[in-house]
C-alpha cells in the first residue's frame, strides 16, 4: 500500500468531463446500486432466518439497519483511507469485504453472527466502494458533473426493480444459504468497478518547472477545516434533519396500503411504482441542475426538492385509498429522485474537490445518527397511535423543516462571493509558483509557454489518466 500513488486530486489538473470517465461513471452506478438496494433487497430473506433461527422479525430487520449504520457511519475511516492509500486500492479492499461478508454468512448458524458478517463485514465494504467512487466521479467531471450524479445515483433504484426479484427467485431455488452465497459472489464486482478508477494525473511539464511544482503542502487524512466553512455547516445540519423523514414513507407505505385492506402483492407493487418513477427522475433532474442558469443556484433546486418531498408527505398522509397512495408514490418517486440526484452535486459545490472527501465522511457520520433515530421513532408513533397519518405527517414537516434551513441559511447567513475553483491552499501553492518563475532558466520558460497554449489548443487532454503499474490491474 506505502508504494501507492495517492490520487488526491492534483491541482491544476482540468476534469476531462468524458473519455475515461463515462466507464468511471459506469461503475460509480453500480456501487451506488449495489450501496443502497443491497440493505433493502436481503430483507426477502427474512422469513427463513426466522424459521431457521426461531426469532422475530425485529431480530432479523436489525440486518438491514446495520448495513446502512455501516455505510453512513463509517464516513470518516472512509475519508481517512482515500486521503492515505487513494480511491482505487480503497476500493479493491471493500469489494473482497463486501464478497466476504456474504460469503461467510452463509456458513452461519446464529444471528449473532450473520449481525458481524452480512451486517459490519459487507457494510463496511460497501462504505468503502460507495464514499470513493463519489470522490472520484467528483475529479471526473466539472462541466457535466450535475449530469454524471444524475445517471449515477439513478442505480439505486434500478438495483433495488432488479434484487429484489433476484433475491425471492434465490431463495426459492438455493435457499437462503445458497442466496447468501451467490450475492456475495456478486459483490465481487465490486472489485471490477474498484478497477476503473484510475487516478488523473497532471500534464507534463518541462524539467524546469517541474521542481516547484513538486512543493506541495502534506495532505490531510481528515481534513476539519471544512468545519470553518458556513455552507458546509449548514448543509450538514439541513441533511440530518432530512434524512430523520426521508427514508419513513417507503418503509410504511406498503404497511399503510396493507392497514387499508389491500392484498399483499397489490401494496408491494407500491414500491415498484415508486422505484420506476424514481429511475427516470434522477437523470432528468441531473440534466435540469447541469443548465447554465440553474446549476449557480443549485443549492435551491435542491432545497425545492426537499420542499416538493414533504409536501407529498403531507398530502400522503390523506389518502384513504389504493388510488390515493398509488399517486403518493407517483409524486414522491420524482420528489425522492430529485433529492438523490442533488444531495451530493450540492456538497461537491459547496466545499470544492480538495476537501470533498474529508466533508462527504463528515457528513455521512451525521446522517448516520438520523437514520438510526428517523425509522425506529416513527414506528414508535405508529404504535403509540395507530395511524399512518401522523407518522407521514411528521416525516413531511422534519423534510420541509430541513429545506427552510438549507435555503433560509444559504440566503441570509453566506455572503456571495466570485466563482473561484481553487481553494485557498491551491491559491496559496499558485502564488508560489508564479513567485517561483523569475528563477527558471529562460529555455524552460519557453517550454512552459509552449505547454500553456498546447493545453488551451486541446482542452479536451487537460486532465489524463495514470497508467503507473503499481495503480493499474
Amino acid at each position: 500500500m506505502g508504494a501507492v500513488v495517492a490520487d488526491d486530486g492534483p491541482s491544476g489538473v482540468k476534469a476531462p468531463d468524458g473519455g475515461w470517465g463515462w466507464a468511471v461513471l459506469f461503475g460509480c452506478f453500480i456501487i451506488t446500486g449495489f450501496s443502497y438496494a443491497f440493505p433493502k433487497a436481503v430483507s426477502v430473506f427474512f422469513k427463513e432466518l426466522i424459521r431457521e433461527f426461531g426469532i422475530g422479525y425485529s431480530d432479523t430487520a436489525w440486518i438491514s439497519s446495520i448495513l446502512l449504520a455501516m455505510l453512513y457511519g463509517t464516513g470518516p475511516l472512509c475519508s481517512v483511507c482515500v486521503n492515505r492509500f487513494g480511491c482505487r486500492p480503497v476500493m479493491l479492499v471493500g469489494g473482497l469485504f463486501a464478497s466476504m461478508g456474504m460469503v461467510i454468512a452463509s456458513f452461519c448458524t446464529s444471528i449473532v453472527q450473520i449481525y458481524l458478517t452480512a451486517g459490519v463485514i459487507t457494510g463496511l465494504g460497501l462504505a468503502l466502494n460507495f464514499q470513493p467512487s463519489l470522490i472520484m466521479l467528483n475529479r471526473y467531471f466539472d462541466k457535466r458533473r450535475p449530469l454524471a450524479n444524475g445517471l449515477s445515483a439513478a442505480g439505486s433504484p434500478v438495483f433495488l426493480c432488479a434484487l429484489s426479484p433476484l433475491g425471492q427467485i434465490l431463495q426459492h431455488e438455493y435457499g437462503w444459504r445458497g442466496g447468501f452465497l451467490i450475492l456475495g459472489g456478486m459483490l465481487l464486482n465490486c472489485c471490477v468497478c474498484g478497477a476503473l478508477m484510475r487516478p488523473l494525473e497532471p500534464p507534463k511539464k518541462s524539467e524546469g518547472a517541474k521542481e516547484p511544482a513538486e512543493k506541495k503542502v502534506k495532505k490531510k487524512l481528515l481534513d476539519f477545516s471544512v468545519f470553518k466553512d458556513g455552507g458546509f455547516i449548514i448543509y450538514t445540519l439541513a441533511a440530518s434533519i432530512m434524512v430523520l423523514g426521508l427514508f419513513v414513507p417507503p418503509v410504511f407505505v406498503v404497511s399503510y396500503a396493507k392497514d387499508l385492506g389491500y392484498q399483499d402483492t397489490k401494496a408491494a407493487f407500491l414500491l415498484t411504482i415508486l422505484g420506476f418513477i424514481d429511475i427516470f427522475a434522477r437523470p432528468i433532474c441531473g440534466m435540469v441542475a447541469g443548465l447554465k442558469w440553474v446549476r449557480p443556484r443549485c443549492v435551491y433546486l435542491f432545497s425545492f426538492a426537499m420542499i416538493f418531498n414533504g409536501f407529498t408527505d403531507l398530502m400522503g398522509s390523506m389518502s384513504v385509498d389504493y388510488g390515493g397512495l398509488v399517486v403518493f408514490c407517483i409524486f414522491f418517486g420524482i420528489s425522492y429522485g430529485m433529492v438523490g440526484a442533488l444531495q451530493f452535486e450540492v456538497l461537491m459545490a459547496i466545499v470544492g474537490t480538495q476537501k470533498f472527501s474529508s466533508a462527504i465522511g463528515l457528513v455521512l457520520l451525521a446522517e448516520a445518527m438520523a437514520v438510526l433515530i428517523g425509522p425506529p421513532s416513527a414506528g414508535k408513533l405508529l404504535d403509540a397511535t395507530g395511524r399512518y397519518m401522523f407518522v407521514f405527517i411528521i416525516a413531511g414537516i422534519e423534510v420541509t423543516t430541513s429545506a427552510l434551513v438549507l435555503a433560509l441559511g444559504n440566503f441570509f447567513c453566506i455572503k456571495k462571493k466570485p466563482e473561484e475553483p481553487h481553494t485557498k491552499e491551491e491559491a496559496a501553492e499558485r502564488e508560489e509558483l508564479n513567485k517561483s518563475e523569475d528563477k527558471i532558466p529562460e529555455d524552460a520558460k519557453v517550454d512552459s509557454i509552449e505547454v500553456e497554449q498546447f493545453l488551451k489548443d486541446e482542452p479536451e487532454k487537460n486532465g489524463e489518466v495514470v497508467t503507473n503499474p503499481e495503480t493499474c490491474v
